[in-house]
Protein backbone atom coordinates (compact mmCIF):
# COMPACT_ATOMS: atom_id res chain seq x y z
CA UNK A 1 0.00 0.00 0.00
CA UNK A 2 1.45 3.35 -1.02
CA UNK A 3 0.42 6.83 0.10
CA UNK A 4 0.57 9.61 -2.46
CA UNK A 5 0.40 12.75 -0.33
CA UNK A 6 1.15 14.97 -3.36
CA UNK A 7 -2.35 14.19 -4.61
CA UNK A 8 -3.73 16.18 -1.69
CA UNK A 9 -3.01 19.45 -3.44
CA UNK A 10 -5.14 18.37 -6.38
CA UNK A 11 -7.88 17.23 -4.02
CA UNK A 12 -7.79 20.54 -2.20
CA UNK A 13 -8.12 22.45 -5.47
CA UNK A 14 -11.19 20.43 -6.41
CA UNK A 15 -12.86 21.08 -3.08
CA UNK A 16 -11.83 24.60 -2.24
CA UNK A 17 -10.42 26.67 -5.08
CA UNK A 18 -12.85 29.25 -6.43
CA UNK A 19 -12.56 32.69 -8.03
CA UNK A 20 -13.29 34.63 -4.86
CA UNK A 21 -12.42 38.18 -3.94
CA UNK A 22 -9.21 39.07 -2.11
CA UNK A 23 -9.43 40.35 1.48
CA UNK A 24 -7.11 42.60 3.45
CA UNK A 25 -8.61 41.41 6.75
CA UNK A 26 -6.93 38.60 8.71
CA UNK A 27 -8.26 35.15 7.93
CA UNK A 28 -10.43 33.75 10.71
CA UNK A 29 -9.84 30.09 11.49
CA UNK A 30 -12.20 28.41 13.95
CA UNK A 31 -10.89 25.01 15.04
CA UNK A 32 -11.41 22.25 17.59
CA UNK A 33 -9.51 22.68 20.84
CA UNK A 34 -7.65 19.41 20.26
CA UNK A 35 -6.05 21.07 17.21
CA UNK A 36 -4.73 24.12 19.05
CA UNK A 37 -1.06 23.15 19.18
CA UNK A 38 -0.94 21.47 15.77
CA UNK A 39 -2.90 24.06 13.79
CA UNK A 40 -1.10 26.79 15.68
CA UNK A 41 2.08 25.55 14.01
CA UNK A 42 0.33 25.01 10.66
CA UNK A 43 -0.99 28.58 10.59
CA UNK A 44 2.38 29.99 11.67
CA UNK A 45 4.01 28.17 8.77
CA UNK A 46 1.28 29.34 6.38
CA UNK A 47 1.67 32.97 7.52
CA UNK A 48 5.42 32.83 6.95
CA UNK A 49 5.13 31.36 3.45
CA UNK A 50 2.19 33.41 2.15
CA UNK A 51 2.49 36.58 4.25
CA UNK A 52 -1.17 36.33 5.25
CA UNK A 53 -2.30 36.93 8.83
CA UNK A 54 -4.51 34.29 10.45
CA UNK A 55 -6.65 34.95 13.53
CA UNK A 56 -7.56 31.74 15.35
CA UNK A 57 -10.29 30.70 17.77
CA UNK A 58 -10.12 27.25 19.36
CA UNK A 59 -12.79 25.49 21.37
CA UNK A 60 -15.32 22.64 21.41
CA UNK A 61 -16.48 22.05 17.84
CA UNK A 62 -20.18 22.09 18.70
CA UNK A 63 -19.91 25.44 20.47
CA UNK A 64 -17.90 26.90 17.59
CA UNK A 65 -20.49 25.70 15.08
CA UNK A 66 -23.25 27.29 17.15
CA UNK A 67 -21.27 30.56 17.35
CA UNK A 68 -21.02 30.58 13.56
CA UNK A 69 -24.75 29.88 13.24
CA UNK A 70 -25.41 32.73 15.67
CA UNK A 71 -23.54 35.18 13.44
CA UNK A 72 -19.83 35.01 14.23
CA UNK A 73 -17.73 35.20 11.09
CA UNK A 74 -15.20 32.46 10.41
CA UNK A 75 -13.53 31.83 7.07
CA UNK A 76 -12.40 28.25 7.72
CA UNK A 77 -13.82 25.79 10.23
CA UNK A 78 -11.79 22.73 11.27
CA UNK A 79 -13.92 20.40 13.39
CA UNK A 80 -13.07 17.33 15.45
CA UNK A 81 -15.87 15.49 13.65
CA UNK A 82 -17.67 15.57 10.32
CA UNK A 83 -21.15 16.24 11.71
CA UNK A 84 -20.76 19.88 12.75
CA UNK A 85 -19.22 21.13 9.47
CA UNK A 86 -21.70 19.04 7.49
CA UNK A 87 -24.53 20.78 9.35
CA UNK A 88 -23.07 24.13 8.28
CA UNK A 89 -22.78 22.89 4.72
CA UNK A 90 -26.40 21.73 4.69
CA UNK A 91 -27.41 25.25 5.71
CA UNK A 92 -25.44 26.80 2.86
CA UNK A 93 -22.56 28.19 4.94
CA UNK A 94 -20.01 26.35 2.80
CA UNK A 95 -20.02 24.08 -0.20
CA UNK A 96 -18.27 20.92 0.86
CA UNK A 97 -16.68 19.17 3.84
CA UNK A 98 -13.37 17.37 3.52
CA UNK A 99 -11.82 15.01 6.05
CA UNK A 100 -8.33 16.32 6.76
CA UNK A 101 -7.03 14.15 9.62
CA UNK A 102 -7.94 11.46 12.16
CA UNK A 103 -7.51 10.99 15.88
CA UNK A 104 -8.17 8.20 18.41
CA UNK A 105 -9.54 8.02 21.93
CA UNK A 106 -7.17 7.13 24.76
CA UNK A 107 -7.56 6.98 28.52
CA UNK A 108 -5.72 9.25 30.93
CA UNK A 109 -5.37 7.68 34.37
CA UNK A 110 -4.12 8.76 37.76
CA UNK A 111 -0.83 7.05 38.71
CA UNK A 112 -2.37 4.99 41.51
CA UNK A 113 -5.04 3.41 39.30
CA UNK A 114 -4.13 -0.14 38.30
CA UNK A 115 -5.35 0.02 34.74
CA UNK A 116 -4.18 -1.37 31.42
CA UNK A 117 -5.59 -2.15 27.99
CA UNK A 118 -6.79 -5.59 29.06
CA UNK A 119 -8.68 -4.59 32.23
CA UNK A 120 -9.89 -1.22 30.92
CA UNK A 121 -13.61 -2.02 30.78
CA UNK A 122 -13.75 -3.57 34.23
CA UNK A 123 -11.99 -0.51 35.68
CA UNK A 124 -14.38 1.88 33.91
CA UNK A 125 -17.34 -0.08 35.30
CA UNK A 126 -15.95 -0.15 38.84
CA UNK A 127 -18.34 1.88 41.00
CA UNK A 128 -15.43 3.43 42.89
CA UNK A 129 -13.76 4.80 39.75
CA UNK A 130 -14.72 8.31 38.65
CA UNK A 131 -14.83 8.46 34.85
CA UNK A 132 -14.33 11.88 33.27
CA UNK A 133 -15.38 12.84 29.75
CA UNK A 134 -15.97 15.92 27.70
CA UNK A 135 -19.53 17.14 27.07
CA UNK A 136 -21.51 15.34 24.33
CA UNK A 137 -23.08 17.51 21.59
CA UNK A 138 -20.93 20.48 22.58
CA UNK A 139 -17.61 18.67 22.12
CA UNK A 140 -17.16 15.66 19.78
CA UNK A 141 -14.75 14.12 22.29
CA UNK A 142 -17.77 13.58 24.53
CA UNK A 143 -19.76 12.09 21.66
CA UNK A 144 -16.91 9.66 20.94
CA UNK A 145 -16.85 8.65 24.62
CA UNK A 146 -20.55 7.77 24.39
CA UNK A 147 -19.80 5.73 21.28
CA UNK A 148 -17.27 3.81 23.35
CA UNK A 149 -19.99 3.20 25.97
CA UNK A 150 -22.20 1.74 23.22
CA UNK A 151 -19.39 -0.58 22.17
CA UNK A 152 -18.96 -1.62 25.80
CA UNK A 153 -22.63 -2.64 25.85
CA UNK A 154 -21.92 -5.21 23.12
CA UNK A 155 -19.19 -6.71 25.28
CA UNK A 156 -21.04 -6.64 28.60
CA UNK A 157 -24.76 -6.06 28.90
CA UNK A 158 -25.65 -3.10 31.08
CA UNK A 159 -22.37 -1.27 30.45
CA UNK A 160 -23.93 1.63 28.56
CA UNK A 161 -26.40 2.45 31.33
CA UNK A 162 -23.68 2.31 33.99
CA UNK A 163 -21.10 4.32 32.07
CA UNK A 164 -23.43 6.98 30.68
CA UNK A 165 -24.91 7.51 34.15
CA UNK A 166 -21.60 7.77 36.00
CA UNK A 167 -19.62 9.78 33.41
CA UNK A 168 -18.55 13.19 34.72
CA UNK A 169 -18.83 15.73 31.89
CA UNK A 170 -15.95 17.92 33.01
CA UNK A 171 -14.80 19.74 29.87
CA UNK A 172 -16.04 21.11 26.57
CA UNK A 173 -19.46 22.36 27.67
CA UNK A 174 -20.71 25.96 27.83
CA UNK A 175 -20.66 25.84 31.63
CA UNK A 176 -17.58 23.65 32.12
CA UNK A 177 -15.04 24.91 34.63
CA UNK A 178 -12.15 26.43 32.71
CA UNK A 179 -8.50 25.54 33.26
CA UNK A 180 -6.14 28.40 34.14
CA UNK A 181 -4.72 30.27 31.17
CA UNK A 182 -1.97 28.30 29.45
CA UNK A 183 -2.87 25.00 31.14
CA UNK A 184 -3.90 21.89 29.25
CA UNK A 185 -7.54 21.37 30.32
CA UNK A 186 -7.21 17.59 30.65
CA UNK A 187 -3.94 17.72 32.54
CA UNK A 188 -5.47 20.34 34.82
CA UNK A 189 -8.65 18.30 35.44
CA UNK A 190 -6.52 15.32 36.41
CA UNK A 191 -4.06 17.35 38.50
CA UNK A 192 -7.05 18.71 40.44
CA UNK A 193 -8.16 15.08 41.06
CA UNK A 194 -11.58 15.68 39.51
CA UNK A 195 -11.54 12.20 37.94
CA UNK A 196 -9.68 8.93 38.31
CA UNK A 197 -9.66 8.26 34.57
CA UNK A 198 -10.53 10.52 31.66
CA UNK A 199 -11.52 9.61 28.10
CA UNK A 200 -10.01 12.02 25.58
CA UNK A 201 -8.15 12.11 22.29
CA UNK A 202 -4.73 10.48 22.31
CA UNK A 203 -3.21 13.76 21.12
CA UNK A 204 -4.76 15.55 24.13
CA UNK A 205 -3.50 12.82 26.43
CA UNK A 206 0.08 13.30 25.23
CA UNK A 207 -0.10 17.06 25.86
CA UNK A 208 -1.65 16.48 29.29
CA UNK A 209 1.09 14.04 30.25
CA UNK A 210 3.74 16.60 29.29
CA UNK A 211 2.28 18.93 31.91
CA UNK A 212 1.56 16.19 34.47
CA UNK A 213 4.22 13.49 33.89
CA UNK A 214 2.78 11.12 36.52
CA UNK A 215 -0.37 10.54 34.48
CA UNK A 216 -0.72 7.25 32.62
CA UNK A 217 -1.89 6.96 29.01
CA UNK A 218 -3.78 3.76 28.27
CA UNK A 219 -4.37 2.54 24.74
CA UNK A 220 -7.92 1.35 24.13
CA UNK A 221 -8.30 -2.17 22.80
CA UNK A 222 -9.72 -2.79 19.33
CA UNK A 223 -13.15 -3.89 20.56
CA UNK A 224 -13.71 -0.52 22.25
CA UNK A 225 -11.51 1.71 20.12
CA UNK A 226 -13.07 4.80 18.55
CA UNK A 227 -11.56 6.74 15.67
CA UNK A 228 -12.33 10.43 15.19
CA UNK A 229 -12.63 11.86 11.67
CA UNK A 230 -11.89 15.60 11.47
CA UNK A 231 -13.72 17.73 8.89
CA UNK A 232 -12.72 20.97 7.15
CA UNK A 233 -14.99 23.51 5.45
CA UNK A 234 -14.48 26.97 3.90
CA UNK A 235 -17.16 29.65 4.16
CA UNK A 236 -18.97 30.38 0.91
CA UNK A 237 -17.84 33.79 -0.34
CA UNK A 238 -14.63 33.81 1.72
CA UNK A 239 -11.43 35.20 0.22
CA UNK A 240 -9.08 33.22 -2.01
CA UNK A 241 -6.69 33.13 0.96
CA UNK A 242 -9.23 31.08 2.91
CA UNK A 243 -9.19 28.41 0.21
CA UNK A 244 -5.41 28.69 0.17
CA UNK A 245 -5.25 28.05 3.93
CA UNK A 246 -7.49 24.99 3.56
CA UNK A 247 -5.24 23.73 0.79
CA UNK A 248 -2.19 24.23 2.99
CA UNK A 249 -3.74 22.21 5.83
CA UNK A 250 -4.28 19.40 3.30
CA UNK A 251 -0.83 19.78 1.73
CA UNK A 252 2.13 17.50 2.51
CA UNK A 253 3.61 20.28 4.66
CA UNK A 254 0.43 20.75 6.69
CA UNK A 255 -0.15 17.03 7.04
CA UNK A 256 3.43 16.54 8.25
CA UNK A 257 2.90 19.09 11.03
CA UNK A 258 -0.34 17.40 12.08
CA UNK A 259 1.42 14.03 12.07
CA UNK A 260 4.07 15.42 14.37
CA UNK A 261 1.38 15.98 17.01
CA UNK A 262 0.07 12.44 16.79
CA UNK A 263 -2.72 13.00 14.28
CA UNK A 264 -3.12 10.52 11.43
CA UNK A 265 -2.37 12.21 8.09
CA UNK A 266 -5.01 11.80 5.40
CA UNK A 267 -3.87 10.85 1.91
CA UNK A 268 -5.11 9.11 -1.20
CA UNK A 269 -4.24 5.44 -1.14
CA UNK A 270 -3.74 3.04 -4.01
Amino acid sequence: MKIFINCLTVLALVFFLAPLCMSAEPLKLYAAGSLKAALGDVTASYEKIYNVKVATKFGPSGLLRKAIEDGETADVFASADMTHPEKLASGGWGDRVVQFTRNQLCVLAQPEIEINTENLLSILLNEKIRVGTSTPKADPSGDYAWELFKRAEKIKEGSFAILSAKALQLTGGPDSEKAPEGKNPYGWVMSEKKADVFLTYCTNAVLAQKEVPTLKIIKINEALSIGADYGLIVRKGASTEASQLAEYILSPEGQKILGGYGFEPIAIQK
